[in-house]
């Protein structure tokens, strides 16, 4: 059920595009347990001076050339298990598209069962 948030500079081929979806998919269906078919993913492309992305903080020094990547899934995750998906994601990434590391700026985003609808107006994982 996660909801994947891609964001990057315009200019990506399709091939860049489907290597970064295939890539956060298999790091979140081996480190968290997401179902192989549960992709949902939207993608952003942003032209040059609409990301603003600081080069060192945290002494992290990135190029101009950012993936931030924001999932939304349901909590109950451990620590262990986000810094798995943090490390094999960026291990993904590295191998295909090719994405440095220092580049690929991660944040999660928890909620509740209750606050999923697939369509129909349903709230799937917590019938009425």
């Amino acid at each position: 059920m996660p909801l994947v948030r891609l964001s990057f500079n315009t200019g990506k081929t399709q091939a860049w595009r489907q290597a970064v979806s295939d890539a956060v998919q298999q790091a979140m269906i081996e480190t968290i347990n997401v179902p192989p078919t549960d992709r949902f993913h939207v993608m952003s492309e942003h032209a040059p001076g609409f990301l603003m992305i600081d080069p060192t903080y945290f002494d992290v020094a990135r190029s101009d050339d950012p993936l931030i990547v924001q999932i939304t899934f349901r909590s109950g995750r451990t620590d262990d298990q986000k810094r798995a998906l943090y490390r094999r994601l960026t291990e993904l990434l590295a191998e295909s598209p090719g994405i440095r590391p220092q580049d690929v700026m991660i944040s999660l985003v928890e909620n509740a069962l209750v606050d999923w609808s697939f369509g129909e107006g349903v709230a799937h994982y917590v019938p009425a």
